[in-house]
């Protein structure tokens, strides 16, 4: 049976939880905000420096022409992507979700056991949680500035990707890999508890890399679960 393939890698390429070169280089690797913007399309370059000054100020403290005059284009610019500042606080939301979610559904259908592919699914969280630190910060502190509307979409499609990661603990609970007496909706509230607070102590000059926290965290997880 073939390696979970980690998206973005050929499948014949083995994604080793523990390995160490795609650990040190992701400790290297510069956050998304942090790439050069000068062939990045103009929403794009938008929503990363909007990301950006959103997390470092806040979104009440952050101008709309703080944000054109950082990403080099006019107003009229940003006025024809997005309608507010308010789209682009959702559009960070719907970005990050969305990124994750494929990667999610990537991993649920590889041709590997169950508990591979939770592992990668469960370490592929913690390593773009901390690539996207920013989002995750935006995330959490900004959500209830959206409007009721976009809160509720953004609700529900947080909810969806939750509820595919729980599949995957069901479908290890039914296989008898995982213990039937332990709640899968608690397991995933606190895996992802944990990945919810990143950014509220994670430093990239850290001792641990993002692949090496990402690995303690399913290893944390799959202990709890396994059948003993």
């Amino acid at each position: 049976m073939s390696a979970v393939p980690v998206p973005g890698t050929e499948r014949g390429e083995r994604m080793s939880p523990r390995a160490k070169g795609p650990a040190r280089a992701a400790r290297s690797a510069k956050p998304a905000h942090e790439e050069s913007l000068g062939d990045v399309s103009v929403p794009r370059r938008l929503v990363a420096v909007a990301t950006r000054l959103f997390a470092e100020r806040g979104f009440d403290s952050t101008s709309v022409q703080e944000i054109v005059e950082a990403a080099g284009v006019t107003k009229g610019a940003m006025y024809h992507y997005f309608a507010s500042k308010d789209d682009l606080l959702y559009e960070i939301y719907h970005r990050v979700l969305a990124m994750q979610t494929e990667r999610l559904e990537r991993f649920a259908t590889a041709d590997a056991p169950i508990e591979e592919r939770l592992r990668a699914a469960a370490v592929d969280v913690v390593v773009t949680s901390i690539e996207n630190l920013d989002d995750v910060v935006v995330f959490f502190r900004s959500m209830h500035l959206l409007s009721p509307e976009k809160q509720a979409s953004v609700r529900a499609e947080r909810r969806r990707y939750h509820e595919r990661f729980r599949s995957l603990i069901e479908q290890g609970q039914r296989s008898g890999v995982f213990r039937r007496d332990v709640s899968a909706d608690l397991a995933v509230h606190a895996f992802f508890g944990a990945v919810h607070h990143l950014g509220t102590w994670y430093r990239r000059e850290g001792p641990l890399s993002p692949h090496e926290i990402g690995e303690t965290f399913a290893d944390l997880m799959l202990h709890g679960l396994r059948v003993r």
